[in-house]
């Protein structure tokens, strides 16, 4: 049976006879079927009936419908209703616009509205530079999305993003304090997107690019770079790059090996491939290969597209050829940002000693994290119930905090290499493990640091 996931955690209210026994019977069945039962609460007690709510998680959602089958089975027991937990929690959005001023009062009105608020915007239009400090936007993000590659979930369109953006609001400011703003635009064209994100940016300190499809963001990204004066943010390749790095800086200090040293394979050559490849050369990465559907990508296959062609040119100095297995013999490390189950377990075992692999593909990974342990020396992945999570909550939060606390008008490789040192050093010396290399995405320090290293200003 999979692991089960609090994402897949359903509560049933049973109705069932007036014997306590019988949620005893009910805790016992979903365990044999593999749930895992995290609360059981009776609402109601009477003479004839207990009404009983008991919460379990699943593996995924079939597993979920299965435990309620089981339920339903036992003698004695009605299921009088099912709820999702990770929809209820979505019913009528995560996130809400509060006021930060008391609007109690005339006099209130009279100064966050009009007709005090003119004296504000009067200043403003003198002193343009004023905007920054006189309005949110020396706090505000927006998240921006044609919602053309949504998790792994592909092209699922502006509306079906909308819950993934408002939680990237969420945790911009659970973990930086920002005001971030979803913004799903209903365009895939690159020339509208470009223009929509230019009129929308006076009202805003910085622009998370999320979720928009490759080679397309590339384009976007680049012309927003060029056209705006706040930092653009493409969190789908510099964030994950630098958690990414960060992990690998510490990753190589349990296997006792060099950056520069090594020969990493990164498998997928889309957004996330081509940021964390810049990345690692620009840290010190000598010999990285990019694998993809063509094979091992090299400089002189004129059969490329012009985003991988450039990829090629920058990577594989030995012009290596050939599939996956190929690639990854006499590997120090492989890094897997594709998708599922492209890696075989064995395979591994042809990599150098100390062999790392960070297979990143989510939900599914590249390859099994547990059968990967069996041969690597350190194993990470995407997810949250195995060690070492590499999660981009780690960077972008932090990252923005900075950019907006230096007022910066653009984002630098030098800014992106100096946050994912500052991720790799929350881990200290004494705690550093094949099985802790990169830390929570509840450690407070973690968004200070990042924060601090990028804006160069001393951590909080």
């Amino acid at each position: 049976m999979a692991a089960t996931a609090s994402s897949y955690s359903i509560t049933m209210r049973l109705h069932t006879a007036p014997d306590h026994g019988v949620v005893g019977t009910v805790a016992t069945e979903l365990a044999k079927a593999g749930g895992i039962v995290t609360a059981i609460d009776v609402a109601e007690s009477s003479h004839d009936r207990l009404v009983v709510d008991v919460t379990c998680s699943a593996a995924d959602e079939a597993h979920s419908l299965e435990l309620v089958a089981v339920v339903k089975a036992i003698a004695g027991v009605e299921v009088h209703k099912v709820s999702d937990r990770t929809f209820l929690i979505h019913l009528g959005g995560k996130i809400e616009v509060t006021s930060k001023v008391p609007l109690k009062t005339r006099d209130d009105l009279s100064m966050a509205y009009t007709p005090g608020v003119g004296r504000v915007s009067m200043a403003i239009a003198e002193n343009p530079e004023d905007v920054s400090r006189l309005t949110i936007k020396g706090n505000s993000v927006a998240v921006v999305t044609d919602g053309s590659a949504v998790l792994g979930l592909g092209n699922i369109g502006p509306g079906a993003a909308l819950p993934v953006m408002e939680g990237k609001a969420a945790l911009f400011k659970k973990f930086a304090n920002i005001d971030a703003w979803p913004i799903c635009l209903a365009s895939q064209d690159v020339d509208e997107i470009v223009k929509a994100v230019e009129m929308i940016a006076p009202g805003f300190g910085g622009i998370n690019l999320e979720d928009i499809a490759a080679p397309r963001c590339f384009e976007i990204e680049a012309r927003l770079r060029e056209s705006l004066d706040i930092p653009v943010f493409h969190d789908d390749q510099h964030g994950t790059a630098i958690v990414v790095l960060a992990a690998l800086m510490n990753a190589l200090r349990v296997v006792e090996k060099n950056l520069a040293d090594v020969r990493i394979v990164v498998a997928g050559g889309g957004a996330a491939g081509s940021a964390i490849v810049s990345l690692l050369l620009a840290g010190g990465a000598v010999d990285v290969s990019v694998w993809d559907r063509e094979g091992v990508l090299c400089r002189d296959d004129t059969a490329l597209s012009p985003a991988k062609a450039d990829l090629a040119a920058r990577t594989n100095p030995n012009l290596r050829r050939g599939d996956l297995q190929a690639a990854l013999d006499g590997a120090d490390v492989f890094i897997g940002v594709s998708g599922p189950g492209v890696l075989q377990p064995e395979w591994i075992k042809t990599m150098n000693d100390g062999s790392i692999v960070f297979a990143l593909a989510n939900p599914d990974p590249e390859v099994d994290p547990a059968e990967a342990a069996k041969y690597a020396a350190v194993v990470a992945s995407g997810r949250s119930d195995y060690p070492n999570q590499i999660n981009n909550v780690l960077a972008f939060p932090g990252v923005f905090r900075g950019l907006l606390d230096a007022r910066a008008s653009e984002v630098t490789i030098d800014m992106l290499l100096r946050a994912a040192e500052a991720i790799a050093h929350v881990v200290k010396d004494d705690e550093l493990h094949p099985s802790f290399i990169i830390p929570s995405v509840f450690h407070p320090d973690v968004p200070k640091a990042v924060a601090a290293a990028i804006s160069g200003k001393p951590m909080a």
